[in-house]
């Protein structure tokens, strides 16, 4: 916490590397306001005691809401996150493509390239977490407007 950087262990990565992510100060605010647990050392606790939360979590949750193939409200994933991430890093940031790359834990593909890489482009990711932050957290200035669905008439 203090670090304001996540540790993802090598071992828990496709290319097998340990890799550090920046946190903003809003994804910091969000882990600072979370409950612990006694006795369990996760912050986003699962529901056996001592355990994280599941890697299926989340698309458990989509699914509740009715997001997810089949669902009523759209075919969504979890990883449209990411992909809603790299849309914005290519459309609406000035970030160069290495650093939206390197913030998707993506491998360079090319040998050569991936041979000279060393650094992993954390101050400049840091910068780019923080605007991501911010633009996900604007308002759009628009009305919003509840929409309900009719109901159909009984039979």
């Amino acid at each position: 916490m203090d670090a304001r950087t996540w540790t993802i262990p090598g071992e828990r990565m496709k290319a097998g590397q340990t890799y550090r992510v920046p946190l903003s100060d809003a994804a910091m605010d969000v882990l600072q306001s979370l409950p612990r647990v006694v006795g369990n050392p996760y912050l986003f606790v699962g529901a056996r005691h001592g355990r994280p939360l599941s890697s299926m979590a989340l698309l458990q949750l989509m699914r509740g809401m009715g997001y997810g193939v089949g669902g009523d409200r759209g075919d969504y994933v979890p990883h449209g996150f990411r992909s809603a991430f790299r849309d914005w890093s290519g459309e609406v940031s000035s970030y160069p493509r290495d650093v939206c790359e390197m913030a998707l834990a993506h491998v360079v593909e090319n040998k050569v390239e991936a041979a000279y890489r060393r650094g992993d482009l954390f101050e400049k990711r840091s910068g780019m977490m923080a605007a991501w932050a911010c633009w996900c957290s604007r308002g759009t200035g628009a009305e919003v407007i509840q929409l309900k669905r009719a109901r159909t008439a009984a039979k």
